[in-house]
């Protein structure tokens, strides 16, 4: 047994200033103990987990924001409130499976999530699954998980917590959360709303604005100044959760979210239309519903989950046709509803086995429909799909460890799509500690996976492909990490792991001779590199302690699949989209009642064509460096506990692209005020005992 202290920095939290001589913003800092057999859930993963600090650090993050800057994840977007998508280990966002609370999110026709959708503030823990550790929550992961969760907050009396954020180009963030706990209830109400303009500007390089002379003589050229087109959003969110304890080893939970969206579709740079000449909306109302049970004594653990998710999304592209009339041209419509349950049983046998057992099955009910306006008379044709889908999935795991060094997992996973099941998934993990002197440990595992084509892949019009066949995965991994560190100075944890993934019937979408896409099974990727992650502390005196996180990744992703016609020049090339190397850098250092938080991150060039040509300026995105830096500083009184953050973005006014032709804001600001009154506080149990 070997103790090493862990500091544990909170930026909403950790301060010595205080009023009339009282220390109100400073905490414990806990000791943890490191054992020789560790969490026996844990053999063989390889997680990340983003603990409250990276959460909950800036009220107008979503969690597009928060996995780019504190993850290997790659994030696809417009910018702020626009589509987000995330690219694990190299491979597509519908290979990311995604859940909250239990229940997976995943869009049943997409197959993908849109992260911007998710406000970081709404999210209490968060962990990446990597590769074969997916398989223990979900199957489809090709890439890996990432689950999401809210829990209790587990203090004691009535709390409330306002924000108000106010930023750059007309953007406004305001936050309220209302708790109330006692000895056996405790329940939260968050509410949410966002909205801006997003106007904000760029000089547009993909376009070229001549100047010419009284005698039609052109005399030079300059490129235009542009604001984002189409980019304004208004997002509003409420999450309402009740957690009742017995005390007796039962808990019962109610997780509701309900989010309203309206949001413009940006426009390319390359779109020569005025704003009033179009309008490009999109409208969303989701509702997720999770009502849970869990019961714990000495050796078993049970539990059982039930949910709904209702999800409405409306998309409208209005123009003008050049003669001031504006026509609708397209009206899209789609209602989603999903039935979720859950039963799931821990048994420990000893101290040496854990036995795992595990079933969730999701109802799919969804019918998509677009309308196109085909005429000036507003002529119309009308396409789309109505379809039901159940998905069930079913797990079982031993788990072994029959010394301190050494333990072993062995997991079988069936998912079954509709009518058709897949073979087994099969998945085996192994740790040894290598030495307890730093608890150094070696891990590995291996598995294969499976994922469904989604219902748009196989239903939509035009283009759906019902003959699509099943992709198939396989992965395995290893590497080394260790922890080090001096009771009440420092700790530092690091890990590097290698990756190596193949996956067949890859699916695409690729235009058709008929004049529409479609998806085929085209390619067989191979995907691997190098994952690196280390979290250093340092408490530099008693009242300055300084926090550094950082990550790097090579994923190089390629394809090897046969060429879909003579002219094809995919194959062993990078995917688009895809970048081979990121990284990304978060240091805070905390002094008294202040923090300074500083963000880096660096996304390698990212190739637009699957050919990955780059003899033009439109074959790939530049690489580029993100700097973010924010100051806050904390304030208490007898009544009340506050904070004031200033934030700048893009520190270095950085030219960049996310996606081509879309630029992204430049430097940018804002100013974040948190108050939180002390009335109808009371101690915490913890500390009455």
């Amino acid at each position: 047994m070997k103790k090493i202290n862990i500091v544990l920095l909170s930026l909403a939290f950790l301060s010595t200033g205080s009023v009339q001589g009282q220390s109100k913003w400073s905490f414990k800092i806990p000791e943890v103990t490191i054992l020789g057999r560790r969490p026996m859930k844990d053999i063989g993963t390889q997680e990340t987990k983003l603990d409250s600090v990276m959460l909950q650090e800036v009220v107008c993050n979503s969690m597009s924001d928060v996995l780019s800057q504190n993850s290997t994840i790659f994030i696809k977007q417009y910018g702020r409130a626009t589509l987000s998508t995330a690219s694990f280990r190299g491979t597509s966002p519908s290979h990311t499976q995604v859940t909250w609370n239990g229940m997976r999110i995943n869009s049943p026709m997409l197959g993908m999530v849109d992260f911007s959708t998710i406000p970081s503030y709404f999210i209490d823990d968060a962990s990446l699954l990597h590769g074969t550790s997916s398989v223990n929550i979900t199957g489809g992961g090709l890439g890996g998980a990432i689950a999401l969760s809210t829990k209790s907050n587990k203090q004691n009396g009535l709390r409330l917590q306002y924000i108000q954020a106010l930023s750059s180009y007309q953007t406004t963030d305001e936050f309220l959360r209302l708790t109330y706990g006692n000895k056996h209830w405790q329940t939260s109400t968050r509410l949410l709303y966002s909205a801006s303009e997003n106007k904000y500007k760029a000089k547009n390089y993909n376009k070229r604005i001549y100047t010419y002379d009284e005698n039609h003589n052109r005399t030079g050229s300059y490129y235009p100044t542009e604001e984002n087109k189409s980019g304004e959003f208004h997002d509003f969110h409420v999450l309402q959760e009740a957690y009742y304890d017995t005390k007796k080893g039962d808990k019962f939970s109610l997780s509701a979210w309900y989010m309203q969206s309206s949001r413009g579709v940006p426009m390319l740079n390359v779109d020569y239309r005025n704003n009033v000449e179009y309008s490009n909306k999109k409208k969303e109302n989701t509702f997720r519903g999770v009502l849970a049970w869990d019961r714990s004594r000495q050796s078993l653990k049970m539990g059982a989950k039930a949910g709904y998710v209702y999800t409405y999304l409306g998309y409208d592209y209005v123009r003008d046709l050049g003669n001031g009339a504006m026509v609708n041209m397209v009206h899209s419509r789609t209602y989603a509803n999903t039935l979720y349950g859950e039963l799931k049983n821990d048994y420990y046998l000893g101290e040496k086995w854990l036995f795992t057992a595990n079933t969730t099955i999701h109802q799919h009910f969804v019918k998509s429909q677009d309308i196109n306006f085909i005429t000036q008379n507003n002529d119309k044709a009308t396409v789309g799909y109505d379809k039901a889908r159940i998905e069930f999935s079913g797990y079982l795991s031993a788990k072994w460890q029959p010394t301190e060094r050494f333990g072993t997992s062995l997991a079988i996973r069936e998912d079954m799509y509709g009518n058709q099941w897949t073979p087994i998934i099969p998945a085996a993990f192994f740790d040894y500690v290598l030495s307890k002197r730093g608890n150094v440990i070696a891990k590995a595992s291996i598995s294969r996976n499976y994922r469904f084509p989604t219902l748009n892949d196989l239903y939509f019009q035009p283009g759906g492909n019902p003959f699509l066949k099943i992709e198939r995965g396989f992965t395995y991994d290893g590497g080394v990490e260790f922890t080090i560190g001096q009771q009440d100075k420092y700790s530092l944890k690091s890990s590097v792991t290698w990756f190596d993934s193949y996956i067949k019937n890859w699916i695409v979408w690729l235009p058709s001779f008929k004049g529409f896409w479609s998806p085929i099974n085209v390619k067989q990727v191979h995907a691997y590199g190098i994952e690196i992650k280390g979290n250093l502390n340092v408490q530099l005196s008693s009242t300055c302690h300084l926090r550094v996180d950082g990550n790097f990744a090579w994923t190089p992703s390629i394809n090897h699949g046969d060429p879909v016609n003579w002219a094809d020049a995919s194959i062993g090339k990078q995917l688009v989209y895809i970048p081979k190397y990121s990284s990304a850098l978060t240091g805070n250092l905390s002094w008294k009642s202040w923090n300074f938080t500083y963000k880096w991150c660096y996304y390698s060039e990212r190739y637009t064509t699957s050919s990955n040509e780059t003899d033009t300026k439109i074959g790939r995105v530049l690489p580029y460096l993100m700097n973010d830096l924010s100051i806050q500083k904390q304030f208490s009184s007898r009544w009340v506990d506050f904070s004031m953050k200033g934030l700048i973005n893009n520190l270095f006014n950085e030219k960049y692209e996310s996606v081509l032709s879309h630029p992204m804001p430049r430097m940018n600001y804002g100013i974040m005020i948190d108050i939180r009154p002390k009335w109808g506080r009371k101690k915490d149990h913890s500390e009455n005992n």
